[in-house]
């Protein structure tokens, strides 16, 4: 593996590919509808976020959002949280993918998975099919504001069904089937859903997995539920028997109306969908997201930062229970065609995901960071064995792609390639530190912050830093900003979540340092999140699976980020009198894991300690441990006064030192 340094000039873009650029185009009608001059990006940046009203009401102006009524303030407010954008403007999201598309013939979406092969839908089968799940919808009485929850794998009908959703107002939420079922009821019963879409299984490296009492149990566990539709995926004709009233979904589409596609309009700020947090201090925070602040957004990322338009086949690897498919899903907004896959992105081999994109003409790659590493680290050479001369771009997120990532992507993919590292998240189901193709790529940074974000980095007294590492936060109101917590009346978890740090500003969690030349670079997470593949999880849920061991009295979980590879993940427990941790035990917790959180997180060694450290309240040390693991000294993490057990931190120095050598 080659070494590279950060910071080094990788790739410029030809003035052909500055020219052609959608964000070129942006500038021009900025000219001349605007009268408004920039010399090059990082002054367009400068005013999106010192003149954000006038920039977002620009926005609203260039992709003309087609609103009922239309708005007449852009922001009741600077003060966060709270801030409301366009408060009098009504809006459908489903509206705006099928304008001017309904009859087209033009590809809109290619999917296939390990158990389907390669298909292609037009737009207008798309929205057949959209308006027939929508009179689905309908009959069974689902309406503005009430919760449509999904259980399915990265597959067409999810599409088609999140479309029908947001047509009628309809506020939806997604699980990825390979989630532990705790996991899946502890995100869909806080928010009490009407409907329920599921499939009977799923197929992940060449296995098939039965998911259909795993639904069931979902099924029963909320009580709310009026109807359940149910596909089959795993079987041809799968018979749900044991799920209670199930409608199955060719039937429902076949026998369903031939109508047009209508569009129940919605407050610009009312909820499109729920997203969850990983779980972190405990059950997963449901964010909730607007419709016309994600509308807003998604356009103006995919068009000007992602350079989507039609003509571009946009992929992202990701799951159902990952916002990167909500991101994905977004692309339909540009009239650019999106590419589904669900399965394992290395079976049955490391090189699927490249055959997938010369198989699909596919412009755009998007994936993880350690995809790219993993590729990196097992040879895989892309370019000798695939015809890529479509691709543009490759797009990657989850965790920082390290320098030697950006350089195998020049020498093993393509020479004249675009690299685009993007940071974001759940919160606000976007990246805001990403790409723009007219800025040259340099090795281990991202290329810029996204318009009309004003992402700063700021040191432990609040102060903006350059060249220096320091806490990202926003230091003015975004559209995608969660616009409240679901069952969060007085905000109050909202508050804690991001404003607990620096009153009134936005503070996402992350290490992240901004260059003189305006690059920026992310060094991690600043809490505990398990990070695996680009899927986040709360430690919380895994120690509800490692709890399932009787032998096991505690547990603790960390995630080290490594140079140039996968993160280190050590699960330390705390046995039980009398109980030893053997082999066969932890095999045990490692299949806990694998079935109530997912296979992505079990994690990379089990280690045996006295105890656990912890506040004087009773809080496991987690941040604590993670730094002594990554070398700091006790002075530099803990006040031992506030610790309840200050001596149990011994076991995890020794650790430490062990790991060196």
């Amino acid at each position: 593996m080659k070494q590279v340094e950060e910071g080094i000039l990788l790739w410029e873009p030809s003035e052909e590919r500055k020219t052609t650029a959608k964000i070129n185009s942006y500038i021009k009608w900025l000219g001349e509808h605007k009268n408004m001059h920039f010399q090059d990006y990082h002054a367009l940046w400068d005013w999106s976020v010192h003149e954000i009203e006038a920039f977002w009401a620009s926005i609203w102006d260039y992709f003309d959002l087609q609103a009922e009524e239309g708005y007449q303030t852009i922001l009741s407010s600077h003060h966060m949280p709270g801030a409301k954008w366009f408060p009098e403007a009504t809006v459908n999201y489903t509206e705006h993918i099928f304008r001017n598309r309904a009859t087209s013939n033009q590809p809109a979406i290619i999917h296939t998975s390990e158990s389907r092969k390669i298909k292609t839908v037009s737009w207008r089968q798309l929205y057949q099919d959209t308006a027939a799940m929508q009179q689905v919808l309908k009959r069974l009485g689902i309406q503005k504001g009430d919760r449509v929850v999904a259980y399915l794998p990265n597959i067409y009908e999810a599409v088609v069904a999140f479309l029908a959703t947001a047509s009628v107002g309809a506020i939806w939420s997604s699980a990825s089937p390979d989630f532990g079922t705790q996991s899946v009821i502890d995100r869909f019963q806080q928010i009490e859903p009407k409907l329920f879409f599921t499939i009977d299984g799923y197929v992940y490296g060449g296995k098939a997995f039965d998911r259909t009492d795993v639904a069931a149990e979902i099924q029963s566990s909320l009580p709310t539920l009026e109807a359940t539709i149910a596909i089959s995926y795993l079987e041809e004709q799968a018979t749900f028997a044991s799920l209670q009233h199930v409608i199955h979904w060719e039937q429902a589409i076949k026998e369903a109306p031939v109508r047009p596609l209508s569009f129940t309009y919605v407050a610009f700020n009312d909820p499109l969908w729920v997203l969850f947090s990983s779980g972190t201090t405990g059950k997963p925070k449901p964010i909730v997201q607007s419709q016309g602040g994600i509308l807003l957004e998604h356009l103006k990322a995919l068009t000007f930062h992602v350079d989507l338009g039609e003509g571009d086949r946009f992929f992202w690897f990701t799951t159902t229970g990952w916002m990167m498919w909500n991101f994905l899903i977004g692309g339909l907004l540009t009239g650019s065609t999106i590419i589904l896959y669900d399965g394992n992105p290395a079976y049955p081999s490391k090189g699927r995901l490249w055959q997938l994109a010369e198989e699909t003409k596919m412009t755009v790659f998007g994936t993880s960071a350690s995809y790219i590493t993993s590729c990196m680290k097992d040879n895989i050479k892309p370019y000798e064995n695939y015809d890529l001369s479509q691709l543009k771009n490759i797009s990657s997120t989850g965790s920082p792609l390290p320098p030697e990532g950006f350089l195998w992507c020049y020498e093993n993919v393509k020479k004249d390639l675009w690299i685009a590292s993007a940071s974001g998240g759940t919160d606000v189901c976007t990246a805001f530190i990403l790409g723009v193709p007219t800025l040259p790529v340099y090795a281990g940074e991202l290329q810029c912050r996204g318009l009309g974000a004003k992402i700063e980095s700021f040191n432990d007294n609040g102060k903006p830093v350059i060249e220096e590492v320091g806490e990202l936060v926003l230091t003015e109101p975004f559209p995608s900003m969660p616009i409240y917590f679901w069952n969060d009346p007085d905000g109050s978890r909202l508050k804690e979540s991001y404003f607990n740090v620096f009153p009134g500003i936005w503070r996402h969690g992350d290490y992240l340092k901004i260059t003189k030349r305006k690059t920026c670079v992310i060094y991690g997470r600043s809490d505990a999140t398990i990070n695996r593949g680009g899927v986040r999880i709360g430690t919380s849920e895994i120690y509800r699976a490692v709890d399932h061991i009787p032998e096991i009295a505690d547990s603790l979980i960390v995630d080290i980020p490594q140079p140039n590879s996968d993160s280190f993940v050590p699960l330390f427990v705390v046995m039980k009198d009398g109980c030893q941790l053997t082999d066969d035990l932890k095999q045990q917790i490692n299949q806990h894991i694998r079935a109530h959180c997912s296979p992505r997180h079990v994690p990379t060694g089990i280690y045996e300690v006295p105890d656990l450290p912890r506040t004087l309240n009773g809080k496991k040390l987690e941040i604590p441990v993670k730094k002594i693991l990554q070398g700091k000294q006790m002075e530099q993490i803990v006040n031992k006064g506030s610790l309840h057990n200050a001596a149990a931190l011994d076991a995890f120095y020794q650790f430490a030192e062990k790991i060196k050598t």
